[in-house]
């Protein structure tokens, strides 16, 4: 029925805005780039795209990502017709472009996000999909949609990089069917994981090998924990770019149950990635307004990192780790 509404609702619309989560990755920003294009090839429209912060280098090679704006290029005082929320879990993942969303006519949210609650005209939410390419793939071919070569790049680079280049629990049979069809429709598979795996450079490198020395663990090693503060990216010269899998490499390691990565976003303000091989981290995150998936989540809490992490751990033994 929603797929039904969101064809009705596009035909209507004259202008259409469609807004990524802040910190983009490569799940928001191909989904964002690929239902542009669909949108466009099917009923003529040009949706404008924006982002909240900066695009990592890792995306640049996507095509039309020179096409998007940042919040700041936008007229506040502009009222779209439909504003679509691709990837975004919670509305304060879109900080101040929330205005444009409320003002919106027709809202529409589509992701894959369990902890997803952002009210809207059309929701369509799959918590059970390993991303929201995926689940953009579905809209498409429920509504009969054409693709081509670089919608399939947009919805491949989706999924490859939501499911951690198809190593992690959300990758499913039909996520490997699809991934199929759209290597089938053009996606290049090397090239797309050259682009987004192996173009790091190499302060990048050092920086990640630097948090990875820096690591605390608790609870004979079971909690991996790392803090990065500001200083410490602007150190090697880095962007918000920089912490990109490191929460991964932790986890990665054969004791660890559950990782945790804090970026310092003010004094006494940090962000926090989690990730775990059994618990649900998305529930302990949920305490803190966060939320995700059950086996990778994040928040925002105050206080010193010292005693963040005590009440992280805490909440993670009482999982019984």
């Amino acid at each position: 029925m929603e797929f039904l509404k969101l064809d009705d609702s596009i035909k209507i619309s004259k202008n259409i805005l469609i807004i990524s989560h802040v910190n983009p990755d490569g799940d928001t920003l191909g989904s964002m780039l690929a239902l542009k294009e669909l949108i466009y090839k099917q009923y003529k429209r040009k949706p404008e795209m924006m982002v909240i912060s900066k695009i990592p280098k890792a995306y640049q090679f996507l095509k039309g990502v020179n096409d998007i704006k940042h919040l700041s290029q936008f007229d506040n005082s502009m009222i779209y017709d439909m504003v679509i929320l691709v990837d975004v879990a919670a509305l304060d993942r879109i900080f101040d472009a929330k205005i444009f969303y409320d003002k919106a006519k027709i809202k529409v949210v589509i992701d894959h996000h369990k902890t997803n609650d952002i009210k809207a005209n059309i929701r369509i939410v799959e918590s059970s999909a390993s991303s929201t390419g995926e689940v953009l793939f579905k809209v498409a071919e429920n509504h009969g949609w054409q693709f081509d070569e670089n919608i399939a790049e947009a919805i491949y680079t989706a999924i490859l990089t939501d499911t951690g280049g198809f190593r992690f629990d959300n990758t499913k049979e039909l996520t490997l069917k699809i991934a199929s069809k759209l290597v089938g429709m053009g996606a290049n598979p090397q090239l797309i994981y050259k682009n987004c795996y192996e173009q790091k450079s190499k302060n990048f490198v050092m920086f990640q090998a630097y948090c990875v020395n820096k690591a605390e663990y608790f609870n004979n090693n079971k909690i991996a924990s790392i803090t990065v503060y500001k200083k410490d990216i602007e150190k090697f010269g880095g962007g918000e770019d920089f912490t990109e899998g490191l929460v991964e490499m932790v986890r990665s390691i054969e004791t660890t149950e559950v990782a945790i990565v804090l970026k310092e976003i003010d004094k006494n303000l940090f962000k926090i990635s989690m990730r775990s091989k059994n618990i649900d981290v998305a529930e302990i995150c949920s305490i803190y307004n966060g939320g995700g998936h059950k086996y990778a989540a994040g928040c925002v809490i105050k206080g010193s990192a010292k005693d963040i992490i005590k009440k992280l751990t805490n909440e993670i033994q009482k999982q019984g780790i």
